[in-house]
Parts: structure tokens; C-alpha cells; sequence
């Protein structure tokens, strides 16, 4: 990539960081954030976010020609993945969805801004002066929507990246600077392995607010090491899963049910928390499960020819291999079990069992296709992840949503959505349950009349 080097992410791969350099650079985003964030309007930071996205929809972009082009080789997604995720994720940046996220977050209140803090309101907010995200590496929706909210947080932003995962991170920033430099400068990109405890005390130390995806360990041991004084948000390991009511079973609904239910799994590769490891299928209905798991497979066949899951590390195809050995036992010796898959490939990979107890998948287009009766015998099979569930994508007749979007939300699921949409949550979707804006805010009540 032919960048300038605005980011600690810009520097050449030998460059050295020391802590020197994170705490300078902690001093600098503070700085620039007083001269040219904090005291800008809402209002313009949407204007600004807005453009940004219209121009990486755009096909002669120059940010989204470098991720269509570098992207397969830095990040293992093929084009066509990169560009349906980058595309659902931009959509989204509207003048409309940001008014939403704001008024359900922030009820339409007034950030504290020059002029702002007058007897005349009831309710200010401020977000934090240095907001560190340490982000995960799977894949880029949420660690880019993560800087959006800092943005709408008017906060410096620190983003460390997993090692080897800075590439689409670094091009949004870059983007956001290429639109507003000074608005850009507010934003330090870095990669480094996770574990380096020097580096990581003197980001640290730094820091008003932090938050962080990864493991439950990962959480932990980053939470110890913070000052009491930082706010920290953690954003822990998750599973979803997918239900399709037998009144969607048959006629002019089936293909479109597959589909969408493909559309969930060929999303990311399936690599993020909100991608289905398995889909339950009701049964009695006009198609048995193990039919709608063979039509998922054909989906999923066709996917590889228009949307390729791209290639793997060793690793990672040898995990999948070693899976479908399993199952191709298990399918030889019990009906109970079914296996589709790619040919000569790892690239997908369908399993039906009739056991109904809730299984995770080794992802990259590897699910599980189960039936139970209803929704509560799969919600007790599932009882094993309860409290790690973060999304349920439904098919179901509009007559049966309501209740079992109760039954699910009671049951502890965090968000309930149509079967493909699962990897597209809506800007304002409550991570993990919780307001991602804000979560980030510090209010200030003003009694005075």
C-alpha cells in the first residue's frame, strides 16, 4: 500500500515501538483532540462520517480498490467477501440511523461543548479524553464501528490491532484523515502481539476508558492490569444460532429461508460472535430438517462459485478436515447423521445430526443443521452456552415473531433478528446487551432552573 505514514501502523515492518512511543502518542491524541474534536458539534462529525462512507461504497474509491485488491492477501477474505461485508457495514452510515443511535442512547441530549453547559439543560455528556480499543482479530466491522463511536464520543482514540489485523482498520482511519485531517489526527492506529506488558502499561496509564474483544481470559487479565481510574468495557467470547419455524417450511418460503440462512454463514466466514454455528429446524413441518440441510448445502455450493470462502492457514483447514473425519464416521454407521461438503476442498461444510444438543463449529463455512420440536426444547438443549448467547437469527411466520422474540429475550438472548442478517446488526444495536455509545459517555445531571 502506497499510504503516508500518519499511523504507528504506517511504520515499516522492522520498526521498533517502545513505550516512549506509545506515550508520546497518548500525548499528542489528547492534544489534538482539545484542538480539533471536542469541541465540534454532533451535527458535523455525522456529516463527516457520512461522506466517508459514500465514498467507500463507491467502485473508484481509492481507500476500497486497495481492500478489494491487498485485502485477500492481508486479511485470507476473498474480494467478493470483503466487498458485500464492507458494503453492508457503510450502508448503514446514514444522517437517519446516526439520529437514531443517538436518540436512543443519548436521548437527544447535548454534549458539552464551548457554549453548551447553560442553565438551560437538564442533562450534558462528555465522552472520554483518551478511549484505547484493544480489538480483536477475526474480522474489521467491529473494530471499525468502534472508532465511529469514539468519533461520536469526541474522544482521542488509541486502536491496538492483533498482530498482522491493522489493514482495514488503518485504511478507515486513513479515510477519515484523507476527509479531515484534523479529525484524523485524532486517531492512532498500532499493531503489535498481544502480551507486551510494557507497551501495554504505558498505553495504559494513559487511559480514561478502555474496551476490549477477545476471550473471557484475555478480559480478565487486561482488566487487572488497568488504573482504577479507567472505565473498562470488555466484550467477551460469544456463539449465535439460527431457528426456522416449520411455518416457513414449505412452499414460496423454503429457498428463500436457505438463502438467507447461507447469506448468515458465508457472512465474515462465519468468524465473528454473530454468525450461526448452528441452525435448528423445527420439525413436523412440510420439509424435514435433513431436506433443508441439503438445501443448504446447494446454497452454500453456489456461494463458493460467486462468493469464495478464500484460503486458510494450515491449521485452520487441518481443524476442518479433522472434524469432517468425525462426522463422516458417525455418518457411516448411524442415519442420525449426514454430512454435505465442498469437493476437494475445505470451503463448506453442512452436518445434519438429530441430536439436538447445541454444538460449536469450527467456523469457515462449517455449520450444523439440527431439529427439535419447538423453540423450547432448543433452548434447553442449548442450556450449555446460556449467558454466551449473542444473536438468534429467526424465520418464522410474522404472527409468530413476537412471541418467541419474549421467549428468546427471557431465555437471556441479547438480540433477535431475521435469519440473514445475523453478521449485520443496525448502528444501533446494543453490543452484548449493552448501549455501545453510551457506555462510553460520562453524564453530568444540571438541577438548576
Amino acid at each position: 500500500m502506497n499510504l503516508p505514514n500518519y499511523f504507528l501502523a504506517d511504520l515499516p515492518p522492522e520498526a521498533v515501538l517502545s513505550p516512549a512511543m506509545i506515550a508520546e502518542a497518548c500525548q499528542t491524541l489528547k492534544r489534538n483532540r482539545e484542538h480539533y474534536l471536542a469541541h465540534r458539534t454532533t451535527h458535523q462529525l455525522i456529516e463527516v462520517l457520512v461522506e466517508v462512507a459514500k465514498g467507500w461504497l463507491q467502485p473508484d474509491s481509492r481507500f476500497r480498490k486497495i481492500a478489494l485488491d491487498s485485502g485477500p492477501a492481508e486479511t485470507g477474505f476473498s474480494q467478493a467477501t470483503l466487498a458485500k461485508g464492507l458494503d453492508n457495514f457503510f450502508r448503514q452510515f446514514t444522517p437517519e440511523n446516526f439520529s437514531k443511535l443517538l436518540e436512543q442512547d443519548l436521548g437527544g441530549c447535548d454534549a458539552i461543548v464551548a457554549n453548551g453547559a447553560t442553565g438551560r439543560h437538564r442533562h450534558l455528556w462528555h465522552g472520554p479524553e483518551l478511549l484505547v480499543h484493544i480489538a480483536a482479530g477475526s474480522i474489521p466491522n467491529p473494530t471499525l464501528m468502534s472508532i465511529v463511536l469514539g468519533l461520536l464520543a469526541k474522544s482521542a482514540q488509541f486502536v491496538k490491532c492483533a498482530s498482522g489485523s491493522a489493514f482495514l482498520p488503518r485504511l478507515f482511519a486513513h479515510s477519515i484523515y484523507d476527509a479531515d485531517p484534523k479529525l484524523g489526527a485524532c486517531l492512532e492506529i498500532a499493531e503489535w502481539r498481544g502480551g507486551d506488558a510494557e507497551l501495554e502499561a504505558a498505553l495504559f496509564a494513559r487511559a480514561n476508558c478502555v474496551t476490549a474483544a477477545g476471550s473471557d481470559e484475555t478480559l480478565g487479565a487486561i482488566c487487572q492490569r488497568l488504573p482504577v481510574s479507567a472505565r473498562f468495557l470488555g466484550y467477551g467470547h460469544r456463539v449465535s444460532f439460527g431457528f426456522v419455524a416449520r411455518g416457513v417450511l414449505g412452499g414460496h418460503h423454503l429457498d428463500r429461508v436457505a438463502a438467507n440462512a447461507a447469506d448468515d454463514v458465508v457472512a465474515w466466514n462465519q468468524l465473528g460472535c454473530l454468525s450461526p454455528h448452528v441452525i435448528y429446524i423445527q420439525s413436523s413441518g412440510e420439509t424435514l430438517p435433513e431436506k433443508f440441510a441439503a438445501l443448504l448445502a446447494d446454497e452454500l455450493e453456489q456461494r463458493e462459485r460467486t462468493e469464495p470462502r478464500g484460503e486458510l492457514p494450515a491449521e485452520d483447514a487441518a481443524a476442518i478436515a479433522s472434524r469432517r473425519a468425525i462426522y463422516e464416521v458417525r455418518a457411516a454407521h448411524s442415519p442420525d447423521t449426514r454430512m454435505w461438503l465442498s469437493q476437494n476442498s475445505t470451503a463448506w461444510t453442512v452436518v445434519f445430526e438429530a441430536d439436538p444438543r447445541f454444538q460449536t463449529s469450527c467456523l469457515n463455512r462449517f455449520v450444523y443443521v439440527k431439529a427439535v420440536e419447538g423453540a423450547s426444547e432448543m433452548l434447553h438443549h442449548a442450556e450449555a452456552v446460556r449467558g454466551k448467547v449473542s444473536t438468534v437469527g429467526v424465520a418464522a411466520l410474522e404472527s409468530q415473531v413476537e412471541e418467541l422474540a419474549r421467549q428468546l429475550a427471557r431465555w437471556g438472548v441479547t438480540r433477535v433478528c431475521p435469519l440473514g442478517q445475523m453478521q449485520n446488526p443496525p448502528l444501533t444495536w446494543r453490543h452484548d446487551g449493552r448501549p455501545a455509545l453510551g457506555d462510553l459517555v460520562t453524564w453530568t445531571d444540571v438541577e438548576i432552573q
